[in-house]
């Protein structure tokens, strides 16, 4: 059964806005312990601060790789992942390279998820798709691709492209994966209702601005 503490804990609340500050951050994060969340999502610029801030409060601090694009060089990304690991990030929410998929780069794609999850060192990596820029079939190569890479989850969206999670891609990418990986949904998931949707959907994380709205809404 969905309670309001197993909902809470599978919210990464996301502090990803190109304007956050250092004074949003700290919001953020008082948020996040408010509302003991899984996790707060950060910048790479914010991950030190986020440890510093939320350290002994039993929420992890996790980052973006390659955000929001995904069309870093792999070297790059890896570079990105190595440091911050380093400072402190203890997931990693990759883009993938988008333009490659669509141009049929399958291995391609392979090799660039693979070598952010090499550079994790076993760490969670979450594989963002980027849906509103992919056909149906895109979306289940890039599931399979996921799943060969050893990533333990797929994600639909930035929350900064053209569209954000939608409900029947999670249906579709459930189909894919199965049990194999997990799946997370983020953007524009901002009420409780949609996000029980996402939930019984197959979702296991959610990433959202809107944390205190989704839980103040909460209704068994």
């Amino acid at each position: 059964m969905l309670t309001k503490e197993i909902l809470a804990k599978m919210i990464d609340h996301s502090l990803l806005n190109p304007s956050i500050s250092d004074k949003d951050l700290e919001e953020g994060c008082k948020k996040a312990v408010e509302y003991d969340v899984f996790s707060v999502c950060v910048k790479p610029y914010h991950i030190k601060k986020a440890v510093s801030l939320l350290t002994g409060s039993g929420i992890s601090v996790i980052t973006v790789i390659g955000f929001p694009h995904g069309s870093n060089l792999t070297s790059v990304k890896v570079y990105e992942t190595e440091l911050a690991l380093k400072e402190g990030a203890v997931e990693f929410d990759m883009v993938i390279n988008i333009g490659a998929l669509k141009s049929g780069g399958k291995e391609f794609v392979l090799e660039d998820i693979k070598s952010v999850v090499k550079s994790a060192e076993g760490r969670i990596v979450k594989v963002i798709l980027e849906n509103c820029y992919l056909t149906d079939e895109e979306k289940i190569l890039g599931c399979k691709i996921a799943m060969d890479s050893g990533a333990q989850f797929v994600k639909t969206s930035t929350g900064y492209g053209s569209g954000g999670a939608i409900l029947e891609d999670v249906i579709l990418m459930k189909k894919v994966v199965g049990d194999n990986v997990k799946i997370k949904a983020a953007g524009g998931i901002r009420s409780f209702e949609l996000a029980k949707k996402f939930i019984y959907a197959g979702a296991s994380r959610l990433g959202t601005t809107r944390t205190d709205v989704i839980l103040k809404e909460f209704q068994e």
